[in-house]
C-alpha cells in the first residue's frame, strides 16, 4: 500500500483556487474543522433517519399506497437504489467539482425530495421519490469523508472525525424510526424530515471551506447509467423470484443485470475519468473494503430493514414499540461505534470489521425461532450482541474508506465503499422479503431462513475480510 501511495498521492487537493505541489501543501485544514465535523455528522445522521424512517411506517405506508406484500421491496429498495446507482459518481463529482458544492447540493435537494416524498398517492410515486432522495443522499455521503478528511489532515484527527461521524450512522439509524414512529402518520414524518435537511443545509452554507482534486474531463455519465440500470437489473429480479426463482422473467433481469456490470468494467477501463478506478481493486485494502461494505449491506442492512415490519405484521407491535425494541440494537450500534475509536492502534481494522461480522451472526442466531414463537423477549439477546457487532462495523467501514485510497481521492473511496454497501442493501432487502413471503411455513418459518442465511453471509465476510492480508 505504501508503494501505491507514493505514486498516487502527488495530486491537487487544496481550497478553491489553489494547487497543492505536494502532499504536505493537501493537508492545509479549512478554518472551521470543528463546524466542518458537526455539519457533515448532522446531514449524515439525517441522511439516515430518512433511509431508516420506513422501517417502522412500511405498514401503514403500504396500506395507504395499496402496495401488495412482494411490492413492498420497492418502497424499501427506493433510498438504497438511488445511493448505490450514483454514490460513485457522486465521490467524482465532489473530489473534481468541489466536495463543498456537492454537499450542500445534496442536503438541498434532499430535503426537497423528502418533503415531496409525503404527497405520494401511489407505490410508483413513492418509489420515484425515494430513489431521488437517495440519489441526494449519496452526494451527502460521498462528499462528507472528502470534507473530513481535508478538515483533519493529520491521522490523529481523521480517526477522531472518522470515529464521529461513523457513530452518527449508527446514530441515524437509531433515531430514525423513533421520530417516524412518534408523529402523527408516515406523511408527517417525512414532512418533518425534509424540514431538518434544508435547516441542514442553510446551517452549512457559510462555515464549510471548498476542497476538491480536479483530474479534468467530463463526469462518466454514461457509466452511472449503466451502473444503475444493472442494480434495477437486479433488484427487480429478486423481487420477482419470490413468485418463482425459474421464471423467464427473472434469469432475463439476471442476465441483463450481468451484461451489464460487463459493459460498465468496460466503460470504466476506456474512460480518462471513471466513477472507480478498477485497478484500485488489485489492493487488498480497498478489496477488503469493498467486500465489508457489501456484505454490510447484504447481512446486516438488508436483515434489520425487514424485521421491524415483521414485528408489527407478526408479533402485532404498534409503530412506536418496535421503534423503542429496534432502538436496543442501533442504540447500542450508535454507543460502540463512538467509542471504538479507543481501539485504534491496537485492533487492526479488517480484524474489528471480522470481529463485528462474528457477532452480528451470533446475535442472529439467538434470535432463532423468536418469531414464529410470539415472543419478541427472546429477541432482545439477540438485538444487544449484533448491535455491538453493527458499531464496530459502522466505525471501522468510514476509517478503511478513507485509508484505502489516496488522501486526493477520499471521496472516491468513500462513495466505492458506499456503493458496495447499498448494492448489497438492496440485494438484502429484496432477498429477505422473497424469502420470508415465499416459505410455505409462515413469516416466523421464513423469518428463521432469512435470519440463518444473514448469519451465514457475515461469517463469510468475516473470513474474506481477514484473508485479504496486504502484500508485502
Amino acid at each position: 500500500m505504501a508503494r501505491f501511495n507514493e505514486r498516487t498521492l502527488m495530486r491537487t487537493d487544496a481550497p478553491t483556487g489553489q494547487r497543492a505541489q505536494t502532499p504536505a501543501a493537501s493537508a492545509e485544514a479549512p478554518p472551521h474543522p470543528r463546524a466542518t465535523l458537526a455539519l457533515t455528522s448532522a446531514a449524515t445522521a439525517v441522511t439516515l433517519m430518512t433511509y431508516t424512517a420506513p422501517m417502522v411506517t412500511l405498514p401503514d405506508t403500504a396500506a395507504a399506497l395499496h402496495t401488495s406484500l412482494s411490492a413492498q421491496a420497492w418502497l424499501l429498495n427506493g433510498t438504497p437504489l438511488g445511493l448505490a446507482a450514483l454514490l460513485l459518481v457522486a465521490g467524482s463529482l465532489a473530489d473534481d467539482y468541489g466536495r463543498r458544492r456537492i454537499f450542500l447540493l445534496g442536503t438541498l435537494t434532499l430535503g426537497l425530495t423528502t418533503a415531496l416524498g409525503a404527497l405520494s398517492s401511489s407505490t410508483w410515486q413513492f418509489t420515484l421519490a425515494r430513489i431521488a432522495q437517495g440519489a441526494a443522499s449519496a452526494a451527502i455521503l460521498a462528499s462528507s469523508l472528502g470534507l473530513l478528511v481535508h478538515a483533519f489532515p493529520s491521522p490523529r484527527g481523521r480517526l477522531h472525525a472518522t470515529g464521529v461521524w461513523g457513530a452518527f450512522v449508527s446514530g441515524g439509524i437509531a433515531v430514525g424510526p423513533l421520530v417516524a414512529a412518534a408523529l402523527p402518520g408516515w406523511r408527517v414524518a417525512y414532512a418533518v424530515l425534509g424540514a431538518a435537511t434544508l435547516a441542514v443545509a442553510a446551517a452549512s452554507v457559510r462555515p464549510l471551506s471548498e476542497s476538491r482534486s480536479p483530474r479534468g474531463g467530463r463526469p462518466d455519465i454514461t457509466g452511472a447509467l449503466t451502473f444503475g440500470l444493472a442494480l434495477v437489473s437486479l433488484v427487480a429480479a429478486l423481487t420477482l423470484g419470490r413468485d418463482g426463482w425459474l421464471r423467464p422473467q427473472v434469469g432475463a433481469l439476471l442476465l441483463a443485470a450481468v451484461v451489464l456490470v460487463g459493459v460498465f468494467a468496460w466503460l470504466e477501463r476506456r474512460t480518462t475519468t471513471p466513477m472507480i478506478d478498477l485497478s484500485l481493486l488489485r489492493h487488498p485494502r480497498f478489496l477488503a473494503s469493498s467486500v465489508s461494505g457489501l456484505f454490510t449491506g447484504l447481512a446486516v442492512i438488508g436483515l434489520f430493514s425487514f424485521v421491524p415490519a415483521l414485528l408489527q405484521q407478526v408479533l402485532g407491535l404498534s409503530a412506536m414499540d418496535t421503534a423503542w425494541l429496534l432502538l436496543l440494537w442501533s442504540g447500542l450500534s450508535f454507543g460502540v461505534a463512538l467509542q471504538a475509536k479507543r481501539l485504534a492502534g491496537r485492533v487492526p481494522t479488517r480484524r474489528q470489521l471480522a470481529v463485528g461480522f462474528v457477532l452480528h451472526a451470533i446475535g442472529v442466531l439467538t434470535m432463532l425461532g423468536a418469531i414464529g414463537s410470539g415472543s419478541w423477549h427472546r429477541l432482545l439477546p439477540g438485538l444487544i450482541v449484533g448491535g455491538i457487532g453493527s458499531g464496530l462495523l459502522n466505525a471501522a467501514l468510514p476509517l478503511l474508506a478513507v485509508e484505502s485510497v489516496p488522501t486526493a481521492r477520499a471521496a472516491m473511496g468513500s462513495g466505492a465503499q458506499q456503493t458496495f454497501r447499498y448494492i448489497g442493501s438492496c440485494a438484502g432487502v429484496a432477498l429477505t422479503i422473497a424469502i420470508v413471503t415465499s416459505s410455505g411455513g409462515g413469516p416466523g418459518h421464513g423469518a428463521d431462513i432469512a435470519m440463518t442465511v444473514s448469519a451465514v453471509l457475515a461469517l463469510v465476510a468475516a473470513v474474506a475480510v481477514v484473508a485479504l492480508r496486504e502484500r508485502a
